[in-house]
């Protein structure tokens, strides 16, 4: 029995000596969280030792850590090894969340990532106060990204390249004017990064009410609490050289403002408008026959310094075209600055067109529009200033304001007026007692002309005899009604007076053919039977 417990006694103690490790100390600046025989260290949620005791330093500056770690733990003890405590918290990002909800549920714990291979055995080491950006093993390429502010980031908020998680913003920093952003991207995904990737803030909803409507996108949930970052590299930079490490890039807020540097070729361009630029901003579409072509860069008041417009504020547009967005290699040249004189020689105009009339969003179009005044294309430092060109409502609205502009001009009160005085005039005249008398005179004396065409065929003695009574009669009545119609105050301008005139005219060469034919029967009353003579005149 004695010689039973003693193989016992050595079997537990190889045992214990065999499992426990060697003791290491960690130094940190405060112990908060920690407690003596119950935290644990841990290696990819394995438990690799536990801490022993906790005590201050000499200069009481910082506290020392001992921990037993386990013998499997001992090749992982090198200089390339870093030790951090992760304690209970809900900020800095979701990653940060989540291991800080696995802390409240089993309490802080010191994490260890063991580093590269090929470090010195080390037993005392000093803690990190944060996680380490990189760790041994994830793989991946550190690069910096600049920004004007965080705009809702954190640490551990995702980067999405093709809505795939490739990475996560491991910190940042201020600047003077700026924020630069430490960023990771793992492995093999690192190689799509090159100098002509661009990066944007994904971070919450992005709502976009252009011309297909209403449209909401949401990068991930997990974008809505720590934010994200997206990238993109356009397809023919894809197998251009991966960027080194810690190259820095522009961080853009939106993917719309990042697309506008994808292309190389991005030509500055100006317009001037003198009416309403609500629902355009930078990052508008500039379209052509409803083609994407550029995007609008800037939008401010400034003075118009076209002519005609000296002085006048107006809405002063910048924007890029960029000919590689819709036309073909062949055709990019129509945007060069001799091609845009030649189109606006031929009536090419930049219009604020509405792209969605239930949201009131504009963009710029570029149109031909017939009847265009002539214009000609100027240079405003680096940008060229293309003629605008008023359309839709806008256009309608002016055409209304110069058509009314012109109704106010008419004087309707006046018009009314002389009307008024013109019926009044007529209808004195035609009431009046003079011209009752003068027609009644008229027609008495066309009625003894009846009476004397009807004698002439039984007697034309007597018939003859009464031809020049009969046609004083009927000159006299001619009188009489020209007297009475002079006295409307029309005179020759009234059209009522000049056909009346004509009218009395008419019978006025009746009378005188009357008055010839009795003067010649009177000479040569043998006539009435036999005729004129040839001789005769």
């Amino acid at each position: 029995m004695p010689l039973a417990a003693l193989v016992l006694v050595a079997y537990l103690g190889y045992t214990l000596v065999s499992r426990h490790g060697p003791l290491v100390s960690i130094s940190f600046k405060t112990a908060d969280g920690l407690t003596a025989k119950q935290t644990q260290v841990r290696y990819k949620a394995v438990t690799l030792g536990t801490v022993d005791s906790i005590n201050l330093s000499d200069d009481s500056s910082h506290v020392v850590v001992t921990v037993r770690m386990t013998s499997e733990a001992e090749p992982l003890l090198t200089s390339q090894a870093r030790f951090w405590v992760v304690r209970p918290q809900l900020t800095g990002g979701l990653s940060a969340i989540q291991s800080g909800l696995d802390a409240l549920v089993s309490g802080a714990y010191i994490a260890l990532d063991p580093g590269a291979k090929g470090g010195k055995e080390q037993r005392s080491f000093e803690g990190l106060e944060a996680p380490p950006s990189v760790r041994s093993d994830e793989p991946g390429t550190v690069y910096f990204l600049t920004a004007p502010s965080v705009s809702g980031l954190s640490p551990g908020a995702p980067i999405y390249y093709r809505d795939v998680n490739v990475g996560e913003l491991l910190s940042f920093e201020l600047e003077q004017e700026s924020v630069r952003l430490r960023i990771f991207v793992h492995t093999p995904y690192d190689r799509h990064i090159v100098a002509e990737t661009r990066f944007w803030n994904s971070s919450g909803l992005s709502v976009d009410t252009g011309a297909e409507g209403l449209r909401v996108q949401l990068q991930s949930v997990r974008t809505l609490l720590s934010g994200g970052i997206a990238f993109r590299t356009p397809s023919d930079a894809e197998g251009h050289p991966q960027s080194a490490a810690q190259t820095s890039f522009q961080l853009y807020d939106t993917r719309r403002a990042a697309e506008i540097s994808f292309y190389a070729s991005s030509i500055p361009f100006v317009s001037y408008f003198q009416s309403s630029v609500n629902g355009l901003g930078a990052g508008s579409e500039v379209q052509i026959f409803g083609r994407t072509l550029g995007a609008v860069t800037d939008v401010a008041l400034a003075r118009d310094p076209r002519e005609g417009h000296a002085g006048q504020l107006a809405a002063r547009v910048a924007y890029v075209l960029q000919p590689e967005r819709a036309l073909e290699a062949r055709d990019r040249d129509a945007l060069s600055e001799e091609g845009m004189r030649a189109l606006v020689k031929d009536q090419l105009r930049v219009v604020l067109a509405s792209s969605n009339l239930l949201t009131g969003q504009k963009v710029l179009s570029l149109e031909y529009v017939p009847g265009a005044h002539a214009a000609r294309l100027e240079r405003e430092g680096d940008a060229l200033v293309l003629p605008s060109q008023a359309e839709g409502i806008e256009a309608l609205s002016t055409t209304l304001n110069q058509v009314a502009a012109k109704v106010n001009q008419i004087p309707f009160a006046e018009i009314g007026e002389h009307l008024n005085g013109a019926l009044s005039s007529l209808q004195s005249t035609v009431g009046g007692p003079e011209l009752r008398h003068a027609l009644a005179s008229l027609d008495s004396t066309l009625a003894e002309i009846g009476n004397l065409a009807r004698e002439a065929k039984t007697d034309l003695g007597p018939a003859l005899a009464r031809l020049p009574a009969i046609s004083q009669k009927l000159e006299g009545a001619i009188s009489r009604a020209n007297a009475a119609f002079g006295q409307n105050g029309y005179g020759t301008d009234s059209a009522v007076q000049r056909d009346l005139q004509r009218t009395m005219g008419e019978v006025g060469d009746a009378a005188r053919s009357i008055r010839l034919l009795a003067d010649y029967l009177s000479r040569h009353p043998e006539s009435a039977l036999r005729g004129r003579g040839t001789s005769e005149p």
